[in-house]
């Protein structure tokens, strides 16, 4: 059966490219000495003539001294840090090169920002793609690195790809960790390269080069207008999709940030939701000047990344032509989302994506300042509250004055849906008084309820929708689940009305004024809900709860009480069940509160009100998974667009409804290492009020949205009894109720064991069914570890994954661990179920002291006859077998088939039953001891591995070896050596006319040794196909001589 192969995938990419215009290139073509040389040496990572010619056709005025100037800019390194050296290069592609030069015609010294690249017509610049593309950072190593794809724009390299096999263990995620080795051993070619991909061919994302593989996505479509059929490769959508010259173009100039931050300097790319939706947003602006001010609505589910949306397209208006250099009004309805929004999205990309500094409004007297008579331009932050009338204005029955007239004016709101955007006498009102030709755009992460006429009338309808489901499926967020834990309120029933009235109040953000008019009923509600023995129970399940939770989940948890004294009280209370977790210390405890302060708060309000920067801190304890800071008590704060990727956990105590209650879910919706999903934990009963706020979300997302984790229950009962039935026939559980450690690791071999010899009937894939199984036995688990029935289960679960563990372990040839099973094994596997140890060596277990081919001998046939475990030990002996054939296999190709095929034949006369147990480890034992002898027959034989290599291929034909004396076939194995590294001099395995003289060269030193002509052929093509083994084991960078 035909094998994947990485070159043919890589064809495949290259027939895609070609297809969109792109000049495709082979790197040995353009490499130096190369037919087609492009490049002086394999340090140089600009395609230099490209790059002049392009620099002169878009600044035609520039004389050369000018376009050598440029390029010399390009390449002058001014920092040793990766990412700050990618945003200097960067920007000057962007925005243009500085350069000075003498021009003959005034007389006088001239500067000017050169362009490298025509963003206006994407067209009229070079776009070519070069294959296996070698780079040395430095000439004095010999090691080198070979990207597989580098997409060059104007002979800059501004597109890296990084392929795999389909097949290949690891998939993409070998991908990824190759171009962080890139990022190491090549930083030159990585300073200049915008962004990066990876595929298998089928799976493809893409991502900043040294972002998190977590941050790195799918490209979903190739338009934009829908999403690409399932039928489409990955490859084929992310290339067509992405590297598209016109949409290649736009994401380079405008959907790339990069901002300064705590740890340095990063980097973030588009994703398609993103890059699509802000595409559509700037048109539907462009009709909207020109028409009645509707822009629209952008959708786009909370955790999608809508604040950075929102910046791509302020970015993108700035810089719009038919916008005129427009004034940009960034409007939110509360402070603390004000300040989040200037603070941590728009000010830090300051340094390269906007063109100006962004200004947040101090007050309404400062807005009108910042907005009255401007002429153009600006970035200007404000509330709602700031377009408010003065005292006196309101005193006269004053409309809000006009502060503009101007058309270019364009209002982007963050979050649609607010009671203010009433057009009858609500602030929408007067902010239509103060920009009357003003347009309108929202970004929202929850739907706009098909009852509100308002919204809709000062924005428009959806222009792009990114649901949760579609979120969840693009691994851009992660589901939510929803647990009820009620702690029962007794209300009057007469007073139940009332209730409900005010908490429709509470959840639609009233601000706190009107809550300081109502602090009389609220008061009562207030006594209910702080009932001191009620909250000393919710304090004691939530620490219950967190202990079981954060035991299997490393992260973060968040409480939401309905006021500040509740969350002092609770505080409190949480601090006399576990006085550790609670300190006066900012630095100590793993639980803070986090609430405003008011001048008339008492000593025990005022001892938990922080600073800004104090605030600040403790926001980024929370974003920082190491930070001993765990539990956060909130009332309002951090409920609307905090983003903490560790935080999984949400605990609420207060009444929530519509919009208000999706976006605080949404805080546990974000994408983290380890995290398979979000939890609400309701302790006020919020699941009608659930229920509610779905009712305008698609229909699928109502399906999914807050799973119940009974279900989850449901599903971790059922996969108990799938894997239980699994082992049904071993007697694991009795050894595993036993308090011997020994017992218990006897336990577990003879499980895996059991497992191995496919269980009571014999099924030959039940391995992989059990790994299956317990994968997503897991992911059940972590949701509801505290769960009394996941608690009783708790113990066998451990076991299970443990048995998965040693399933994976003994099934994987290839030494390379993506780490996720070292993870699992590290959060489960050490159980005082399993063992107090925590070691489990399953070699030791099989009666194997490690595994090692030497090993493998009569003895240990002998003790097979009699061992207990069997299977275990004939899989460990398969994987040995299987690795030293790999090992063989990277030095020669007849070797290594030769074994395999033995292997194979033992293995499948063994599967058909048509040889025993014990016989197939016989066979096993004597394919051992060749392999053995395998690694000193060069030695013997006076030859080295390469040249042992090449022999075997003289050799390998029986007339050959009997015409020709043994000595002549090992002179002809060492004069093959010297005559492959000579074409290897010159990169002969992508240029196929050094190919055709290195077949010529084989040819004449097989004739000059009288090798039989009629075996020629077939000696010629093995001496090739071994030198491409050789080829591409040194393509991993070793860079040594066949001669070793």
């Amino acid at each position: 059966m035909g094998e994947f192969a990485e070159s043919g995938i890589e064809q495949v990419a290259l027939e895609h490219f070609e297809d969109l215009g792109w000049e495709v290139l082979d790197g040995s073509e353009i490499a130096p000495g190369g037919r087609g040389s492009e490049r002086s040496d394999n340090r140089e990572v600009l395609l230099k003539g490209r790059l002049s010619l392009a620099l002169a056709r878009l600044n035609p005025s520039l004389p050369e001294t000018a376009i050598d100037q440029a390029i010399a800019t390009l390449l002058r390194a001014e920092s040793a840090d990766l990412m700050a050296e990618n945003l200097r290069i960067h920007k000057l592609i962007t925005m243009g090169i500085p350069v000075e030069f003498f021009d003959t015609e005034s007389g006088r010294t001239k500067g000017i920002h050169a362009r490298v690249i025509d963003f206006d017509d994407p067209l009229a610049n070079d776009f070519a793609v070069v294959s296996q593309f070698t780079v040395a950072e430095d000439l004095n190593t010999r090691r080198t690195r070979r990207p597989d794809l580098v997409a060059f724009v104007n002979g800059l390299p501004l597109g890296l790809i990084e392929l795999k096999r389909p097949n290949l263990a690891g998939g993409i995620l070998k991908a990824w960790q190759q171009i962080a080795t890139y990022a190491e051993r090549i930083p030159t070619l990585l300073a200049f390269t915008a962004v990066c991909a990876i595929s298998d061919g089928m799976e493809a994302r893409m991502g900043a080069q040294l972002g998190p593989y977590r941050h790195w996505s799918p490209w979903k479509t190739v338009d934009g207008s829908e999403l690409a059929p399932n039928s489409m490769p990955g490859m084929e959508v992310l290339i067509r999709g992405v590297f598209h010259p016109d949409r290649f173009c736009a994401l380079i100039r405008d959907f790339i940030v990069f901002s300064s931050e705590k740890d340095g300097t990063v980097k973030r790319v588009a994703k398609y939701h993103q890059f699509h939706a802000v595409r559509k947003a700037v048109d539907r602006v462009r009709q909207a000047i020109k028409g009645n001010g509707q822009a629209g609505i952008v959708w786009h589910t909370q955790g999608s990344g809508k604040s950075l949306e929102m910046l791509f397209c302020t970015a993108r208006l700035m810089r719009d032509p038919e916008l005129a250099n427009p004034t940009i009004v960034v409007l939110t309805d509360r402070n603390d989302l004000d300040d989040q929004l200037y603070g941590e999205v728009f000010a830090p990309a300051r340094i390269q994506l906007l063109q100006e500094d962004p200004v947040q409004a101090k007050g309404r007297e400062h807005l009108r300042e910042l907005l009255n008579g401007r002429a153009s331009g600006g970035i200007i932050f404000t509330t709602m509250q700031k377009f408010g009338l003065s005292g006196a204005e309101r005193d006269a029955g004053r409309k809000h004055p006009m502060m503009t007239s101007r058309r270019n004016v364009v209002v982007i709101a963050d979050e649609a849906h607010r009671t203010q955007y009433e057009l009858k006498d609500g602030l929408a009102a007067r902010l239509r008084d103060a920009l009357p030709h003003a347009s309108f755009l929202a970004f929202t992460g929850t739907p706009v309820a098909e009852t509100d006429r308002d919204t809709r009338a000062v924005f428009g309808e959806y222009i792009d929708v990114y649901d949760l489901t579609q979120a969840v499926a693009d691994e851009a967020t992660v589901p939510i689940h929803y647990e009820a834990r009620l702690a029962k309120i007794d209300l009057p029933e007469s007073e139940r009305n009332e209730v409900d009235r005010l908490f429709n109040i509470v959840t639609e953000g009233a601000e706190d004024e009107q809550r300081d008019r109502l602090k009389v009923r609220f008061s009562r509600i207030e006594e209910l809900i702080g009932n001191s023995k009620r909250l000393a129970e919710v304090a004691r399940d939530i620490v219950e709860h967190w202990e079981a939770r954060s035991q299997q989940l490393i992260g973060k948890g968040l409480i939401v009480c309905f006021s500040r004294r509740i969350c002092v009280d609770l505080y409190d209370q949480i601090g006399r069940i576990r006085p550790g977790w609670c300190s006066d210390d900012e630095s100590r405890g793993i639980a803070k509160v986090v609430i405003t302060g008011d001048a008339s708060d008492g000593p025990r309000i005022a001892a938990h009100v922080r600073t800004r920067q104090q605030m600040r801190d403790l926001k980024n304890r929370m974003k920082d998974p190491d930070d001993p800071l765990e539990l956060v008590i909130v009332r309002d704060m951090w409920l609307t667009g905090f983003d903490a990727p560790p935080l999984h956990t949400m605990y609420i105590d207060k009444p929530m409804r519509g919009a208000g209650l999706m976006q605080a879910i949404a805080r546990v919706n974000r994408t983290f290492s380890g995290k398979p999903s979000g939890l609400v934990v309701d302790y006020i009963g919020l699941a009608e009020n659930l229920r509610s706020a779905l009712a305008d979300y698609t229909a699928r997302d109502r399906d999914k949205a807050g799973v119940p984790v009974e279900e989850q229950r449901d599903r971790l009962t059922e996969k108990h009894e799938i894997l239980s039935g699994m082992l049904h026939g071993s007697p694991w559980r009795d050894m595993l109720a036993s308090d011997n450690p020994r017992a218990r690791l006897e336990a577990l071999a003879d499980a895996v064991d059991f497992v191995l010899g496919g269980g009571q009937y014999g099924e030959g894939d039940l391995a992989e069914r059990f790994r299956s199984e317990a994968r997503e036995a897991d992911r059940a688990f972590s949701i509801i570890p505290q769960d009394p029935v996941a608690r009783q289960l708790r113990d066998d679960f451990a076991f299970f994954d443990a048995v998965a563990d040693q399933l994976r372990k003994v099934r994987t040839i290839d030494s390379e661990d993506d780490g996720a099973g070292m993870e699992l094994a590290l959060r489960q596997i050490v159980s005082d179920a399993i063992t107090p140890d925590g070691v489990i060596d399953i070699y030791a277990q099989a009666g194997l002291e490690r595994p090692d081919i030497s090993l493998i001998d009569d003895t240990l046939a002998s003790r097979f006859r009699t061992s207990p475990r069997p299977n275990l030990q004939l899989e460990l002996v398969k994987r040995t077998i299987g690795e030293e054939i790999r090992r063989v296999g990277q030095k020669s190709v007849l070797a290594e088939r030769m074994f395999s095929e033995k292997l194979a034949d033992a293995l499948l006369r063994y599967t058909n039953r048509s040889i025993t147990t014990a016989e197939v480890m016989a066979e096993l034992v004597e394919l051992a001891k060749l392999l053995t002898a395998e690694r000193s027959r060069g030695t013997t034989l006076g030859l080295t591995d390469s040249e042992l290599a090449f022999y075997d291929a003289v050799a390998s034909n029986q007339s050959a070896a009997l015409a020709l004396e043994d000595e002549t076939l090992r002179e002809i194995a060492r004069q093959l050596v010297k005559t492959v590294n000579q074409s290897r001099k010159l990169d002969w395995t992508k240029r196929e006319s050094v190919r055709a003289a290195l077949r010529r060269n084989v040819r004449r030193l097989l004739a000059r040794y009288r090798y039989p002509p009629d075996r020629a052929e077939e000696a010629i093509r093995l001496v090739v196909e071994q030198a491409e083994r050789f080829a591409s084991t040194e393509n991993g960078g070793d860079g040594q001589s066949l001669a070793n």
